[in-house]
């Protein structure tokens, strides 16, 4: 929710989208970073349930999925896939 210049996104990035979750157990998990064209309604719907995102998103929770578009390419979103 911070851009694409955390530390974290630099992480995955480096590591070709690879990571571990642990949650009692280890699963290794790739993490593939979504289109921009495609990331509107997911950030639009992120920040419907996630309110500790809203004041690092400069758009309102309920604003048209248009203006999400317009800011999407600044916020990287990835999908959760099986790890390899």
């Amino acid at each position: 929710m911070l851009g694409a210049n955390v530390n974290w996104v630099r992480n995955l990035t480096a590591a070709d989208g690879r990571a571990i979750l642990r949650h009692g157990r280890r699963e290794t998990i790739w993490l593939v970073l979504v289109d921009p064209e495609s990331r509107a309604p997911i950030l639009r719907r992120y920040l419907q349930l996630a309110p500790g995102a809203r004041p690092h998103i400069p758009i309102p929770r309920d604003a048209p999925v248009a203006d999400f578009e317009r800011i999407a390419p600044d916020y990287p979103v990835f999908r959760i896939a099986p790890g390899q």
